[in-house]
């Protein structure tokens, strides 16, 4: 693939940036933090209690709970999940035009109103729906987020703090876990998803105190005589058109691994410790145990993205924590779950942990690659449009759960997955030691 976009500034022809955040660009961090924390406590409600949830709803609808029914049900409400993710694209657009924040805020809104709906189901059909409209709030966050905090923090410290902007959504993960973990059997799978309407009473704070980039308002006049879906059609023009298809194959691989690795990690815990005999009560902390392990593990490895970028490039990085995911793949579910040893599948979480960092990269390296008129956009077209290949690919795990009635091999086979990216990171264009494009 050819890439014709003329190089941008190095940083080290820009003046050193002042040591510490102005008012706004604290605000714009810590409004694109909480905003991305509180979608992956959402997201991750649906993976968490999963099991629990389609033990009530499947016998509803005549469907006998079984470990290989939850697991094929339960892939198809995944990919569910990951088409509504991808109907998100429409936040970027709208961000280009009306502006990072409000684009922002409303999706935290839905995402919010509609996870919080998904207790409320009396059905299998309804919770579907309810979770993909829930995924088009989801899906629009982390565009929103990156983006806005690209534009406003300074070059020296815009990687750092994008690094640690990406790791907002596994503390979230990791809040969400501690509470099943704690109360979990308490309140119940219906309790939980009422819990994800916290974030709806954000969207007011983020309104008063998160700054509009200026990079944004500065192009107002260019805006009045740009059409809507302007920014879409420069995504995919000749100049850029390699560099999106290349970033969306690899964000691809990145998704069928979160959805096939790390979102069945309670749900292979469950089943463990049924094997196992242990209690309901014993069930639910296993399970947010390792969800936890999982998110604290992420969490390091998003602090190490902005030095391994800096040191290794943005390529380089990417593949290693591929290789990661792979390692991890196979080890948690091609040997620790057929032995049916906990101890051992705990030994390879952080390795799937470690390797779940690689959505870090892209929070760091897609608003480098492409102009502020358009950033928003290609941001969200590569992020959400991966999610409907991503969910052809989680269909095709969840029958072949339901066709072999184990988690085991369909989970292993994902491993290839990351092979095949790590051979096509070099597709992608190096942008390590650039500024940000105007």
């Amino acid at each position: 693939m050819t890439i014709n976009e003329q190089p941008a500034t190095s940083t080290t022809d820009l003046p050193p940036a002042a040591d510490r955040l102005t008012r706004a660009q604290r605000h714009a961090f810590w409004g694109s933090f909480g905003g991305w924390a509180m979608d992956g406590f959402n997201w991750t409600i649906f993976g968490l209690v999963l099991a629990p949830t389609m033990a009530d709803l499947l016998p509803r609808v005549g469907i006998a709970d079984t470990p290989d029914n939850v697991g094929w049900y339960g892939q198809i409400s995944a990919a569910l999940f990951l088409l509504g993710w991808g109907c998100s694209f429409i936040w970027g657009p709208i961000a280009d035009r009306f502006g990072r924040k409000p684009a922002m805020m409303v999706s935290i809104l839905m995402y919010a109103v509609f996870t919080a709906l998904a207790g409320t189901a009396t059905n299998l059909w309804e919770w579907n729906a309810f979770r993909f409209l829930a995924a088009i709030g989801v899906g629009g966050e982390w565009a929103m987020a990156g983006t806005l905090l690209a534009e406003v923090m300074p070059e020296r410290a815009r990687i750092r703090f994008g690094g640690l902007m990406h790791s907002a959504a596994y503390f979230g993960v990791l809040l969400v876990a501690a509470v099943y973990l704690l109360f979990g059997s308490t309140l119940g799978w219906r309790g939980m998803f009422f819990l994800g309407g916290i974030p709806a009473l954000a969207v007011f704070l983020i309104r008063r105190t998160t700054p509009e980039p200026e990079r944004w308002k500065e192009r107002a006049a260019e805006r009045a005589h740009r059409s809507f879906w302007q920014p879409v059609r420069e995504v995919l023009s000749t100049q850029y058109r390699a560099r999106t298809i290349g970033n969306l194959v690899l964000l691809v691989v990145c998704v069928i691994g979160l959805w096939a690795g790390s979102t069945y990690v309670p749900t292979a815990m469950n089943n463990l410790s049924k094997d196992a005999g242990y209690g309901h009560t014993t069930t639910v902390r296993l399970a947010g145990l390792s969800t936890m392990t999982v998110a604290a593990f992420t969490i390091l490895g998003c602090f190490c993205v902005p030095r391994l970028a800096g040191r290794l490039g943005r390529r380089r990085t990417l593949a290693a924590l591929f290789a990661l995911m792979a390692l991890g793949t196979v080890g948690a579910y091609g040997l620790a779950y057929p032995l049916h040893s906990i101890g051992l599948t705990f030994a390879f979480l952080p390795v799937l942990g470690l390797g779940g960092a690689s959505f870090a990269v892209f929070t760091i390296w897609l608003p480098e690659q492409y102009p502020t008129r358009m950033r928003a956009t290609a941001f969200a077209f590569t992020t959400t449009f991966s999610r409907w290949f991503a969910a052809a690919g989680t269909f095709l795990i969840g029958y072949g759960i339901h066709a072999t009635g184990s988690l085991t091999l369909p989970l292993s086979l994902t491993a290839v997955v990351f092979v095949v990216g790590m051979a096509l990171v070099p597709l992608a264009p190096e942008t390590r030691g650039e500024a940000l494009p105007d």
